[in-house]
């Protein structure tokens, strides 16, 4: 069970998710993200990009990443989603995200592998990115290290 003040820090996805989760589902089901919903749906490592949303909604470290996952809303959506894209056939995550979404999906999923022992995110990586992993989030992640 997430801790008291890490999960009042990850209220600000589920904030951001409340009314938009169900849109960014449907899009995903269709193949064809629309909405602007990549920062608090498939969150990265905070460090990555330099927008401001980027930075509000990066995951601080491992630890943080651990308790998205474990957060009983949020975990269950991430996977949720995850699944949804490995049940998507004769698109590729350019045609689903376009640029620069797709990378933010890579860096996601590199993100969320390193901390869990689900393979859904091995697998989005497998199917949409030929296994390749984000470099820049491993480089994040040992140099967050001290924040396990």
């Amino acid at each position: 069970m997430p801790n008291l003040p890490q999960a009042r820090k990850l209220h600000r996805f589920i904030d951001a998710q409340a009314d938009i989760y169900d849109s960014a589902l449907t899009e995903l089901r269709q193949g064809k993200k629309e909405g602007h919903w990549m920062w608090f749906i498939f969150p990265q490592i905070r460090g990555l990009g330099s927008s401001t949303k980027g930075d509000f909604f990066g995951i601080q470290s491992r630890a943080e990443a651990r308790e998205y996952l474990a957060d009983p809303v949020l975990g269950k959506r991430l996977l949720e989603c995850a699944n949804v894209l490995l049940s998507v056939d004769g698109v590729t995550a350019e045609d689903i995200f376009g640029y620069p979404d797709l990378l933010k999906l890579r860096s996601s999923m590199t993100l969320f592998e390193n901390v869990s022992e689900n393979d859904a995110f091995t697998k989005v990586l497998e199917k949409y990115y030929q296994g390749l992993r984000d470099t820049k989030t491993h480089e994040l992640l040992q140099a967050y290290g001290a924040n396990e």
